[in-house]
């Protein structure tokens, strides 16, 4: 049984007088035969040999096995229990200040040439930075235990699964990893068999001198997250908060595997993907890509507010999508959990997220209430009178300051979602029906608008990109490019990015290809007010897409693409001026020039490896702008 299995059940806790199980029962090597499986002893041993550990662990997976983790985390105060009334089976953690998110700045793609790394990834020759890397992982878990996480993204043997092993001296960093993925023995089966499988090494650096005394967050000041995409091996030091520690999620699920899918032919993406059931029970299939503060998680637990229309959950934040045989593009949510920022959901934003953290959750860095429950800001209208911050100091409303850390996390199986699709894990995926980008735009872009095909749908995507919203940001209404908000986490040279998805569109037969929208729920008015009402009202925008997939509704072409006619709109049971309607499809001629020119700015950055086909695509839209002023 994997360890994300324990958290689709009603309570991690063993009852009263059950036998308790030390960490120390579990944990031996699994004993299998073959070449293939003892290479891979062979590399934990290496790095057993390097970073000096006390003692190896290989982690079976079992529930048993889980418990005793959480069970030793706890009695060394680096979990706390919460109140099992309120939150079953959930835990809090606190990070130290200093690791509280991402490292960007000392995320690395060391491959072999710089220019498939390109502009937008910081770049190290891989022998430089292993001789980095070397001595600061010579002896760094001394003192620690040393977790070896077989771990699959995908079901365990699935057509577009693929697998790995974590190593690792993090207990947290294994408790969510087996939310995260399906952890277990079988997937040794799969390396014995012949499987290949994904490298990852982390650290927090912390090694431990005889009788030191240890921290409830160890971590280091000096951070490294390297992929090394030749050798598909990613490896992590000095973090042990979120995406540097748990290294299936974006270092290989993307950064990684979007190598392996542009060797494959494949695509690995930053998207989430929902199940569309129409009143009449006809099902679409649709992903979509948004950078952080875009609406991604909402629209991945969308409640419609027209009656007739659900929404079913595949996945939150990352899609692995494969050419079918059928000629159609397919789908599958690699992940097994979700890790969900926690500030902002709450019962008015997102009910389905909330009632998915019922219990079996890691919460990161949140406020905790004095019943032994968690808040952070946004979970309730109402703020409780005290608190203790994610810092773990007395907290009031008065105090100033948040109760939780802006980038505090929750970690659940994504078998609690309320609305989880039946076949969410599915091996053989969904067919994709439509695909969809979005940005934060004040200005500019409209409510919704359709690509004409597929080449202006990848330069659609390559311009994603949403306004700065203050001056402290940057200057005000400038564009903070994420091309298919993947920007942080390709791993390899964006343009060739690009030129991989024209690739992928031309192989599928043209009928069979996603139809592709630009949505924007964040246009504003000239009085500085949103004039779409958003949240559970974007699913009338997720209905006019199902109708123009079925062809039930005809479009309007615009210089930028096509857009809807207002009264095709189901705007029933919502109030939105007509002025209003007409401001969020206004294009602006001027204003999309100077964007062209800055798009053209962008593209230069690539240093001329853009594709032709999005430069015919650039020339093409401002000719559209052009004529459009004329007229």
């Amino acid at each position: 049984m994997a360890i994300a299995d324990v958290f689709s059940r009603s309570s991690t806790t063993t009852g009263p007088g059950a036998a308790v199980t030390p960490l120390s029962a579990f944990g031996e090597r699994p004993a299998r035969e073959g070449e293939h499986v003892e290479a891979l002893y062979a590399w934990v041993d290496e790095i057993a040999a390097l970073t000096t550990p006390d003692r190896v662990h290989w982690v079976g997976g079992s529930r048993l096995e889980n418990e005793a983790l959480l069970r030793e985390m706890v009695d060394e105060g680096r979990l706390i229990k919460l109140n099992p009334e309120w939150r079953p089976g959930s835990y809090l953690a606190r990070s130290h200040p200093g690791d509280v998110a991402r490292t960007e700045g000392r995320t690395y793609i060391a491959s072999e040439r710089e220019e498939d790394a390109g502009p937008t990834n910081n770049w190290v020759a891989p022998d430089e930075m292993r001789a980095t890397l070397t001595p600061l992982f010579a002896g760094s878990m001394r003192g620690r235990t040393m977790y070896v996480v077989p771990f699959s993204m995908g079901t365990v043997g699935g057509p577009l699964s693929h697998i790995g092993v974590q190593i690792t001296d993090s207990a947290y960093a294994v408790a969510s990893i087996g939310i995260m993925t399906r952890v277990g023995v079988d997937v040794i089966d799969q390396i014995a068999a012949g499987k290949p499988w994904v490298k990852t090494v982390h650290t927090v650096g912390a090694p431990l001198a005889p009788g030191e005394q240890d921290v409830a967050w160890p971590c280091n000041d000096e951070k490294y997250i390297v992929h090394y995409p030749d050798t598909l091996e990613v490896w992590s030091f000095g973090s042990g908060y979120g995406g540097n520690a748990i290294l299936a999620k974006k270092c290989f699920a993307l950064r990684i595997a979007s190598v392996i899918g542009r060797d494959e032919g494949w695509l690995a993406e930053h998207m989430l993907l929902i199940r569309v059931i129409s009143p009449e029970g006809k099902k679409y299939h649709i992903a979509a890509a948004f950078p952080s503060a875009c609406g991604k998680t909402n629209l991945a637990m969308l409640r419609p507010t027209i009656p007739g229309w659900r929404v079913e959950t595949l996945g939150d934040d990352i899609s692995w999508i494969r050419p079918g045989d059928d000629g159609r593009l397919w789908a599958i949510n690699p992940e097994a959990g979700f890790f969900g920022v926690a500030p902002g959901t709450g019962e008015s934003t997102n009910v389905t997220a909330v009632e998915t953290l019922w219990g079996n959750t890691i919460f990161t860095n949140v406020a905790l209430r004095p019943d032994g429950d968690v808040w952070w800001e946004g979970l309730t209208d109402e703020t409780p009178a005290e608190l203790t911050d994610w810092e773990g100091n007395p907290w009031t409303p008065a105090s100033g300051r948040p109760a939780a850390h802006p980038n505090s996390r929750f970690t659940v199986s994504a078998g609690q979602c309320p609305q989880i699709a039946d076949d969410w894990e599915a091996p053989e995926g969904v067919p994709l029906d439509a695909i969809l980008f979005g940005g934060r735009r004040a200005t500019n872009v409209p409510l919704v608008v359709e690509a004409t095909d597929w080449s202006h749908g990848v330069f659609i995507g390559s311009n994603i990109s949403s306004e700065r919203t203050a001056a402290a940001e940057g200057t005000v209404g400038e564009l903070r490019r994420d091309p298919f908000a993947m920007l942080p986490f390709c791993g390899y040279n964006m343009a060739d990015y690009f030129a991989h998805w024209l690739r992928v569109g031309k192989a599928l037969h043209v009928s069979k290809r996603p139809r592709v929208f630009q949505v924007n729920w964040f246009r504003k008015g000239s009085d500085g007010r949103f004039l779409w009402p958003g949240f559970g009202d974007n699913s009338r925008v997720i209905e006019w897409i199902v109708r123009r997939l079925e062809g039930a509704v005809d479009a309007v072409d615009a210089p930028i693409g096509r857009l809807p006619r207002i009264e095709d709109l189901n705007l029933e049971g919502i109030d939105v001026p007509q002025q209003d309607l007409e401001e969020l499809f206004a294009v602006d001629p001027e204003s999309w020039l100077h964007e062209a020119d800055l798009t053209e700015q962008f593209y230069s950055t690539f240093e001329g490896k853009v594709p032709p086909r999005l430069y015919a695509e650039l020339e093409a839209l401002r000719y559209r702008l052009k004529r459009a002023q004329q007229a």
